[in-house]
Order: C-alpha cells, then sequence, then structure tokens
C-alpha cells in the first residue's frame, strides 16, 4: 500500500466483499522519499496522447502535472479531465513503484497561469518555432539545464504549437528559458518525455546515478 505521504506498506486483506475491502496493515516496507522537484505544464491533445504524456510524466518523476489551455488548446472539458487523467497517474505510479503520487491540477489558461507565477520557479520553454524560424539556440540543451537552479518546470505547448504571440509574450517573461529540442518538430507527447527525461539525467535523480 502507498498514499503518497507515508511510504509503501505490507497488508492483509482481511475481509473482501463486491464493494468492501477491509486491510490490516503490518508493516513499512519503505519510507517516503521526496523525488526532486520538477513540474510538467501541457497543452491536451487527443484522448489517448494525454493518457500518454501523464503517464510518461509519472513514470519520469514528476512530481505535478499542470494540464495548459492555449490559443490553439482543442475542446477541453475542464471539469472532469484531470479526474479523467487520475487513473492512469495512479497506475503509473505503481508500475514505476514510485511511492509518491504527482500533484494533479485543473487545467488552466496559460496567460492566467503564468500571471500569478512564483518567479524563483525557472520556467523551461520548449519553443518549436526556433526550428521553424532557424534562430537556432547559442548553447547545447544540456549545458543550459545545466545550470538551471531548481525548482524548475517544463512547458511543452499544443498541436500546431504556440502562436507568435505566445511565443513572444513568454521570451518577455524573466522566469522563462527557452529550449529547442533537437532540429526537428516533435510532436507533443514525444516533446514532453524528451523534456523530462533530458531533465532528469542532466539535473534530476538520473545525475547522480
Amino acid at each position: 500500500l502507498f498514499n503518497g505521504r507515508d511510504g509503501e506498506w505490507l497488508a492483509e486483506i482481511t475481509s473482501l466483499e463486491k464493494r468492501h475491502l477491509v486491510l490490516r496493515v503490518q508493516k513499512r516496507l519503505r519510507v517516503h522519499t521526496v523525488p526532486p522537484d520538477i513540474w510538467l505544464l501541457f497543452a491536451p491533445i487527443k484522448k489517448h496522447r494525454n493518457v500518454f504524456i501523464v503517464e510518461k510524466a509519472t513514470e519520469l518523476g514528476a512530481t505535478l502535472i499542470q494540464p495548459v489551455i492555449t490559443a490553439r488548446t482543442g475542446t477541453l472539458n475542464t471539469n472532469t479531465f484531470m479526474d479523467k487523467m487520475k487513473p492512469h497517474i495512479i497506475h503509473a505510479a505503481e508500475q514505476t513503484e514510485r511511492v509518491d503520487v504527482p500533484q494533479v491540477r485543473d487545467p488552466r489558461a496559460l496567460t492566467a497561469l503564468l500571471e500569478s507565477w512564483d518567479k524563483n520557479r525557472t520556467l523551461v520553454f520548449a519553443d518549436e518555432g526556433i526550428v521553424l524560424d532557424g534562430s537556432g539556440q547559442s548553447k547545447p540543451i544540456t549545458e543550459i539545464l545545466r545550470n538551471i537552479t531548481p525548482p524548475c518546470a517544463i512547458l511543452i505547448g499544443p498541436e500546431g504549437g504556440f502562436t507568435n504571440e505566445e511565443r513572444t509574450f513568454l521570451r518577455t517573461l524573466t522566469f522563462v528559458t527557452t529550449i529547442q529540442l533537437g532540429p526537428r518538430i516533435l510532436r507533443a507527447d514525444t516533446a514532453a518525455t524528451v523534456s523530462l527525461a533530458l531533465w532528469q539525467a542532466v539535473s534530476g535523480d538520473w545525475s547522480s546515478g
């Protein structure tokens, strides 16, 4: 058993009915550990790809998952979206033997989220527009990520990317660091996975061996 706060526990089933289960907790197997503080912000896309994103974010150690609504985000039921995602997040945590579960938040408009952003948390903006406009990236992505002081969050855009207005706005914010994920345009779900894996390898719990 685990609840995201108190570690992992061995328990015995003492009563099992169709809609009712009673467990007796026996002993703790693992203490609760706090993973590196990395958030994922993503613009929801097609349903099955949203599931992929939250599963992989959980497997890759994201501590908070925040959907954001951008100009090109499709139709979204903000009241039920994360309720549908939570079972997949819990299953992914179990699959990877995490003893914590990422915090999940309801979708918010990107502009509103940025207006109330904690400026002590660096927002890493994966900007596919760098590939399109040919402006390039002055430093290797690993060097950029290595120089970021945690806490940190990663922002992934929608299908079709951010608008020019959104890109321009993001680049004016002092807490935003822009990265380019290679020379090719990646799908949103691929970009989320790659970004988190890179961060964990450079600055997270992969980097310590």
